[in-house]
């Protein structure tokens, strides 16, 4: 079932603007990614499984990576 609202241009401009920074099609693909109320919690949950599952994919493939910091103050210092 859809259902319309009416929103000022303003807000309507925003929500595209979000949308579009994100990669997304559309505000409504926008509103379906949003976490609501009691799925917040899980929202966030599976976004912490997802960062962990990526490191051990980078770690599995590349080993332990070296640390960058010593080389960015180097270049700074240029």
């Amino acid at each position: 079932m859809s259902q319309v609202i009416t929103v000022s241009e303003s807000l309507y401009a925003r929500l595209d603007a979000e949308a579009r920074k994100r990669g997304l099609n559309s505000i409504a693909e926008l509103l379906e990614r949003l976490p609501i109320g009691e799925n917040e919690l899980a929202y966030r949950q599976e976004a912490v499984r997802r960062i962990d599952a990526l490191r051990e994919r980078l770690f599995a493939a590349y080993g332990e990576m070296a640390d960058s910091v010593e080389l960015l103050r180097e270049d700074r210092s240029r």
